[in-house]
């Protein structure tokens, strides 16, 4: 997403604190707005990392999906290895992941365990919700310089290690995840994307993959914190939460885990210190409905706070850019 001379055009309000954010008068038609303004809302995009766009007034599943294909050059289909189940609206157009309104989803770069992931991601609040349910933003250029450099060089020399269950019980099931439950088409599925996979005696699944924490972005070359190590931690896990998920699957069957690239398993000290860097740097905007969030989801991470009430988020993924464009610090593995 290179820079682009229209952006000054734009009047977009920095504050801290906050995402930058442009307000502007209600249209008739957000897509063609949007499309109008393609190039400058991209430049802003590109130079701050995450935009909210306030007053389009979307308020339907159709006007979103418009106004997400007036403004990215692609949008992904069914997403594979999503970690929580979402409902497709139209094709590239889907809801929120499924996760308890009460927990919050931390601080994460979506599908950054994958060999392809979104360069975009397209938020459309549909619903504000009453109280929180805010998207927050991170930088991660900057989340990466303030990390413990001991703690950076062990990552860029090993990656970390993903580890998932799969089952009809909880988080995304094998048919959620993959889009079918035929074996032999997830195991061809894994084989080509470097994963791991072990069928259990009771028919469900097990993953590992072994991934880059730390990548340059395609575009400014700027490095970047690119990965899912603190969210998908056990530690990450409200105490109660995993505590009982441990005693009902065990410790080896929790639905995701992750450590450092040997196998090594993560701390909890090591966990805490990242969720607070990231803590440190968010940024996030109370959502309004109508409103229209861009994020750049290499350079910026996302987070979901917790909600009261009735909140309905649509989300596009878009394009999509791959790994290996990304100069990544390791070569990626099965283990």
């Amino acid at each position: 997403m290179p820079s682009h001379p229209a952006a000054p055009l734009l009047d977009v309000t920095l504050r801290p604190g906050s995402p930058p954010v442009l307000r502007i008068d209600s249209c008739a038609d957000p897509a063609s707005w949007v499309a109008g303004h393609r190039d400058a809302l991209r430049a802003v995009v590109a130079e701050h990392g995450a935009l909210l766009v306030r007053g389009l007034g979307l308020h339907d599943a159709a006007g979103a999906g418009d106004a997400f294909r007036a403004l990215a050059d692609r949008l992904m289909g069914a997403e594979k290895e999503g970690f929580a189940p979402r409902t497709p609206h139209s094709e590239g157009v889907y809801s929120s992941s499924k996760w308890p309104q009460n927990q919050p989803m931390c601080m994460h770069q979506e599908l950054s365990y994958t060999l392809e992931f979104p360069g975009l991601m397209l938020f459309a609040c549909l619903t504000a919700p009453a109280a929180g349910g805010m998207t927050g933003v991170a930088d991660t250029p900057t989340v990466l310089d303030a990390l413990p450099r001991k703690l950076v060089k062990r990552f860029e020399r090993q990656g970390w290690l993903l580890t998932r269950n799969y089952n009809d019980e909880i988080g995304a099931s094998v048919a959620e995840a993959f889009g079918t439950d035929d074996r032999a088409t997830v195991e061809e599925y894994c084989r080509a994307n470097a994963i791991a996979y072990q069928w259990q005696p009771d028919g469900t699944l097990r993953t590992r993959q072994r991934r880059s924490a730390v990548v340059r972005h395609p575009v400014t070359g700027q490095r970047c914190w690119f990965n899912q190590v603190a969210f998908l931690n056990e530690w990450t896990i409200e105490p109660e939460v995993r505590e009982y998920l441990v005693d009902v699957y065990g410790a080896d069957g929790l639905p995701f885990n992750t450590c450092y690239g040997n196998g090594e398993p993560l701390g909890p000290d090591v966990v805490e210190r990242l969720n607070s860097v990231y803590e440190a740097h968010t940024l996030h905007e109370p959502w309004q409905a109508g409103d229209l969030l861009v994020v750049d989801n290499i350079r910026t991470a996302h987070s979901r706070a917790p909600f009261d009430g009735p909140r309905e988020v649509l989300v596009a993924m878009a394009d999509p850019v791959r790994l290996s464009a990304c100069s990544p610090t390791i070569e990626v593995s099965a283990t």
